[in-house]
């Protein structure tokens, strides 16, 4: 485990003096567990783990790599143990209802929606099945380059959040560092930040009618998840921020 332990330690650019202090553990012990002339007991090594920030799926292979079992499952959202979250994601989705929610995981693929999504799409004039009905990654739909950042009223400063905000949790996301370094290349610049004023960014859409639809957003996330799957789902409420949006999704 010697390369993950230290790697992460660098990866939030924490001393090891620092980890030391916040830990308890001795500077000499730490350097010794990185460098594989000492085994940490499990207790220690998930009190470095705790200090570290390190997401569940960092545990169980930093866990794995000592030769512990691992401290987390990793579930199926679809399997009998996680139908009270099934049941509590419905919940939040359908009370959001007519206005746009969606459930993305940890790479932004699209979980689960409500009908307002759908509707949200047929205003667009996008095709709402065949969007909704396979696999839907909302990186992809926005940064290709016949994507729907082409849909955005404020492009520059909505794009270069969306891409701030995915790139910070890429961080410690392997699989979407992957999916961004695969979008990069693909990228134009984002062009003149224009504000909208509100204490919030907006999400400012051209509709097929020519109407601006305008949003904010805000996100929902389990509290003290267990299991990597759930660990990795937020919820994103789309609110109307005026009321032509409003009266628009109502219709």
């Amino acid at each position: 485990m010697t390369a993950t332990l230290a790697a992460l330690r660098k990866s939030r650019r924490v001393s090891q003096l620092e980890l030391s202090l916040r830990t308890g553990v001795s500077q000499r012990h730490l350097s010794c567990i990185e460098t594989g002339r000492s085994r940490a007991g499990r207790e220690t090594l998930i009190a470095l783990l705790d200090a570290l920030g390190a997401t569940l799926q960092e545990r169980n292979q930093a866990l794995l790599a000592a030769g512990y079992a691992p401290a987390h499952t990793e579930r199926a959202l679809d399997a009998p143990e996680m139908a009270p979250v099934r049941a509590a994601l419905e919940q939040l989705l359908y009370a959001h209802d007519p206005t746009p929610a969606l459930v993305l995981d940890g790479e932004y693929n699209l979980v689960m929606a409500n009908a307002g999504l759908a509707r949200l799409l047929e205003l667009l004039g996008l095709p709402a099945d065949h969007l909704l009905a396979g696999p839907f990654n909302l990186l992809r739909a926005v940064f290709r380059p016949d994507g729907l950042r082409a849909l955005c009223v404020n492009e520059a400063e909505l794009c270069g959040e969306m891409w701030a905000r995915a790139s910070r949790e890429a961080e410690h996301l392997p699989r979407l560092r992957a999916l961004l370094d695969e979008l990069r290349p693909s990228l134009r610049p984002w062009g003149t930040v224009e504000t909208s004023g509100l204490p919030v960014l907006a999400l400012r859409l051209r509709a097929v009618d020519g109407q601006t639809l305008s949003f904010f957003s805000a996100f929902t996330s389990f509290g003290t998840p267990l299991d990597i799957t759930l660990a990795s789902l937020k919820v994103e409420h789309l609110f109307p921020a005026d009321e032509a949006t409003r009266f628009a999704l109502a219709g």
